[in-house]
Formats: C-alpha cells, sequence, structure tokens
C-alpha cells in the first residue's frame, strides 16, 4: 500500500492535484466523497466533480462511515481518492455534539480511521485534506475543537503516509 497525502488550504488546487495523480493508477479506482448536498449549490458542485472524473470512477458518497469503507474498497481497487478528511471531521464532530453520550467521539472516529489505514494493502490511497492551522485562533469552543483535531488527524495521516503534498495556489510541493 501506498498513501499519498495532499493538504492544503480552502480552493488551493489540492483536490484537482489529487485527481490527477490517481488518475495516473490504471485499474479500477474509487472516489470517496465525504461532503453532502444538503443545499442546491453543494448538488451542483457534486455533479461537476463527478463529470470532471469521468466513468473510470466508483463514486462513494460517505459523510460519517469511511474507515469501514475503505477496508471494504480494500481489495476491489488500485486506487481510493478520499475528498476530505476535514469535511468528515466536520461531519463526524457535529453528530457527537448532536447525538449525546454512548455515540463514538470524534477521537475514537480518528483513532479507528488511522488504524484501519495501517490495515490496507495493495491499494495507492490519495487522502485530502484542509490545513486549518495556519489562520487566527477561533473564537468559539466547537471551532476550537475542530482547529484542534483537524491539526491531530493531520498530523498522524502525515506520519503514517509515504508522500505529502502541500498544494498552494495550484502548485504541488512536496514536502515528505
Amino acid at each position: 500500500m501506498k498513501i499519498t497525502f495532499i493538504i492544503g488550504g480552502a480552493r488551493s488546487g489540492k483536490s484537482s492535484f489529487a485527481l490527477k495523480e490517481a488518475s495516473k493508477v490504471s485499474g479500477q479506482k474509487a472516489y470517496i466523497a465525504t461532503a453532502e448536498a444538503l443545499d442546491e449549490e453543494m448538488k451542483d458542485r457534486i455533479e461537476k466533480h463527478k463529470a470532471e472524473r469521468g466513468n473510470g470512477w466508483d463514486t462513494f458518497e460517505e459523510p460519517i462511515k469511511i474507515s469501514d469503507l475503505l477496508l471494504s474498497l480494500n481489495d476491489k481497487n488500485s486506487a481510493v481518492l478520499l475528498d476530505c478528511l476535514t469535511i468528515w471531521l466536520s461531519n463526524i464532530l457535529l453528530k457527537a455534539e448532536t447525538a449525546g453520550p454512548g455515540h463514538e467521539s470524534p477521537e475514537e472516529s480518528i483513532h479507528k480511521f488511522i488504524d484501519n489505514l495501517k490495515r490496507l494493502n495493495g491499494l495507492r490511497l490519495f487522502i485530502v485534506s484542509n490545513e486549518v492551522g495556519a489562520g487566527i485562533v477561533p473564537e468559539n469552543k466547537l471551532a476550537r475543537r475542530f482547529r484542534d483535531l483537524a491539526g491531530t488527524l493531520n498530523q498522524k495521516v502525515a506520519g503514517i503516509a509515504d508522500e505529502v503534498y502541500m498544494v498552494t495556489a495550484g502548485v504541488p510541493v512536496k514536502i515528505k
């Protein structure tokens, strides 16, 4: 297995770079979308992205259970593009905030995700995430928790990734 982690700011070009790199892998490819189509603008974005990928991709829209989905795709695809970790983190954090006690915490979800990444084999995995630590300290508790969890998640993924790229203004820079 080989993990390529692509990180950058919003609209930096990271998803386009990830798609370009993943498209170079021969064989069946899967795209895991963590965003949900909750309004018309997001539905339009999703349809545009599907069209950009073309027919060589199976698309899975999974806002929460990406760990289990990755394991199920392990032996069926030559490449998987997961876009994006910070949307997934936002989804699990908001679900935990509304679900109350007894629900899997974001920390537990992150731990499970990292453990499952280590269990994959024979797969080229491309993971996209936002860099959220370069801005100001958020003013509210939930936003600070998100920023802190995103920083931890990004560090853990970068730590086990084979390659890490930072994308700024459409320019990818290999940092690992």
